[in-house]
């Protein structure tokens, strides 16, 4: 019987403890996929840091590194700048990269960093239970805004790959979504463009996805995709930010 699809070298077998309908799995799933045809197995190293990808180590078939809260920027470039040769990677929530991990964020990608990040935005804290981030859209309730984000109390909504394309360090900035099968390809693509750039010694590559979280949004999975199409991608438009060829 030919075989139509294989789960890729890169994850490994443990079973994802993610809930139902979180979109944690397909990034996995992309990431693994796009390591793998690039040739990458054996060469790898990923950096997570708190949040719901926190077993991260337990997924990803390669070397992985814990990180303090919000300091995974930090730490990759540490690894990478040890082993110039090795594929380093972060993996960050909304909660962890644009709050506490601001800063580091930013300086690593002002430094121009030849690291790759894959920024998950769900609009939410998911592992601690359901609080505003920093990416809350305005009017949506979390536990810690029970009538929604009100802008004058709470701030406006983060727009990250926005904020990281106006320095200079970047290579690569984009946004794709995971809440369709049109939008899963072009995320690939993107994140396979952002490994690429590592390569190539191009500088600092930043790829955002929007993702669905529907125990913390109180919904089933289906409405939750509908949220990041007709709902998140009206505040976080899809695209390519800032590209150096």
């Amino acid at each position: 019987m030919a075989i139509v699809y294989k789960k890729s070298n890169m994850l490994t077998d443990v079973p994802f403890h993610y809930c139902p309908g979180c979109t944690h799995g397909i990034a996995h799933k992309l990431v693994a996929e796009v390591l793998e045809e690039i040739g990458a197995e054996g060469n790898v190293v990923g950096v997570a840091p708190v949040g719901c990808a926190v077993f991260a180590y337990n997924y990803f078939n390669c070397d992985m590194q814990e990180a303090s809260h919000g300091r995974a920027p930090a730490v990759a470039t540490g690894i990478k700048r040890v082993l110039p040769d090795r594929i380093v990677f972060a993996y960050q929530g909304d909660g962890d990269l644009a709050s506490i991990g601001m800063a580091e964020i930013i300086h690593a990608a002002t430094r121009g960093e030849k690291i790759t990040v894959i920024f998950i935005n769900n609009a939410i804290y998911g592992m601690t239970g359901g609080q505003m981030a920093p990416t809350t859209l305005e009017g949506q309730k979390a536990t810690t805004c029970i009538y929604g984000r009100n802008p004058e109390v709470n701030g406006h909504p983060i727009k990250v790959c926005e904020l990281l394309s106006t320095l200079t360090g970047p290579s690569y900035i984009a946004r794709g979504a995971l809440c369709d099968a049109a939008s899963v390809r072009k995320a690939k693509t993107m994140i396979r463009t952002a490994f690429q750039n590592q390569i190539d010694k191009k500088g600092f590559s930043f790829v955002e996805l929007l993702s669905a979280c529907p125990t913390n949004w109180g919904m089933n999975p289906e409405q939750a995709l509908s949220y990041v199409k007709n709902e998140m991608q009206d505040l976080y438009p899809l695209g390519v930010f800032k590209e150096v060829k």
